[in-house]
């Protein structure tokens, strides 16, 4: 077995910088004097369920959390399957922090699981839900609603009217400023079916809103659409290759007991990152992490040789050290 995940995690996030995004006036002044900053520590797409290391994963990302000292954590989607077989993993995340949050993934209720098995298991409060923490409002929604009228197959992709008129009347009442999480992304790559009408909703209400991040993609990209800010954050394993592309980076024993990792090119290290809001400065920071692939990269399996949903720039092992500022026209 190579070096653990933890270990090799602590070396390469010394290398990291991070995302800077410039709050607008207007946001800002949602936080009424308030100058201290909140942290928030953030990991997507784990899939415990896919990969032999998922729990080493994990905890490479709580042992970075006890130096960084967030004010909550946050999971968002496709982490583990709701039931005693990851009771480890899932007591493991929970425990770590008194103040967490859980979205939904599509992956989370396969194998026969359940959305209210997502509840009871991780302890969430719904399957959407918001929460306030230090004066910010963290709105979470729930991609996977059924009744999409331009459903093309496979998994649902969808914020349904019922979600959506919450998710209006949460913006229309809220007095702090907002973040908005969901596991699908409401803008970009795969965005949900519905992504031109939530991105109607988001910019009408552009001067409460902070950011808007999403997993799922198990890429590394940022839109900015009507003065909001969405940004995909990347997978803690893997980026998705699909039957085409099957082959193998692990040995035959691991490949042999996790089957579907063939399917994917894994990352090294774990991915995972953290969200710092600052009202002082008037800036939102998400640090940067670099890993490498392990095996072959997408490009080296020609993956780009044909038209992809995602571009060779946003399908990397990383999570960038770009800079970015919210454009205000």
């Amino acid at each position: 077995m190579p070096q653990t995940v933890s270990r090799r995690s602590f070396l390469t996030a010394m290398m990291s910088t991070g995302i800077a995004l410039q709050i607008p006036g207007e946001t800002l002044g949602m936080f009424s004097g308030k100058t201290s900053k909140t942290k928030i520590g953030i990991i997507t797409d784990l899939h415990q369920d896919i990969m032999h290391d998922g729990q080493e994963r994990l905890e490479a990302f709580l042992t970075h959390m006890k130096k960084v000292n967030p004010d909550a954590l946050l999971q968002m989607g496709d982490f583990a399957y709701p039931g005693d077989k990851n009771k480890t993993v899932i007591d493991l995340f929970n425990n770590a922090h008194s103040s967490r949050m859980h979205v939904i993934g599509n992956h989370d209720t396969d194998a026969g699981y359940t959305k209210q098995q997502c509840l009871d298991y991780w302890g969430m409060p719904a399957r959407y839900y918001a929460k306030n923490i230090n004066g910010i409002c963290f709105i979470i929604l729930d991609g996977n609603d059924k009744g999409s009228p331009n459903h093309k197959g496979g998994y649902a992709s969808y914020i349904n009217k019922e979600q959506a008129d919450w998710l209006q009347q949460q913006l229309i009442r809220a007095t702090d400023p907002v973040m908005i999480i969901s596991h699908q992304p409401l803008a970009g790559g795969e965005a949900v079916d519905n992504a031109v009408e939530l991105q109607k909703i988001l910019s009408t209400h552009a001067n409460k809103i902070l950011l808007a991040i999403n997993g799922h993609t198990h890429i590394d990209s940022h839109v900015v659409i009507d003065k909001v800010n969405y940004v995909h954050i990347n997978s803690a394993s893997y980026f998705w290759m699909g039957d085409k592309f099957k082959h193998k980076s692990y040995s035959e024993e691991v490949h042999k007991e996790h089957p579907w990792i063939e399917y994917t090119c894994p990352y090294i290290d774990a991915l995972f990152t953290t969200l710092t809001i600052d009202p002082l400065s008037g800036i939102i920071k998400i640090e940067g992490r670099k890993s490498t692939w392990k095996g072959r990269s997408p490009k080296e399996l020609y993956y780009f040789h044909e038209k992809t949903w995602a571009s060779e720039k946003e399908v990397v092992p990383s999570i960038s050290n770009r800079n970015i500022k919210r454009k205000n026209s």
